[in-house]
């Protein structure tokens, strides 16, 4: 992802598909595009790679726990 949106979520009576979607519906509104990746804490998965509908969730560690950068995956992840 070149470019994306830090997204802030403390709330603690949500889940995370909750979290990301409500993120995602704002990305869409503000940017007129879809998002298909977001990067959270990894203290926030369950399984290391987690779908939302389209929207792929990896973990990174540079991220701050309840907050997502999220927004459109423009090259593979993986390098061979």
């Amino acid at each position: 992802m070149e470019s994306g949106m830090l997204w802030f979520d403390s709330d603690t009576k949500s889940d995370l598909r909750t979290k990301v979607k409500q993120a995602a519906d704002y990305y869409q509104k503000k940017y007129g595009q879809e998002p298909n990746l977001c990067f959270v804490h990894p203290a926030l998965l369950v399984s290391e790679n987690e779908e939302t509908g389209p929207i792929k969730i990896y973990p990174n560690k540079l991220i701050i726990q309840n907050h997502f950068w999220i927004g459109i995956q423009t090259t593979d992840l993986i390098s061979t």
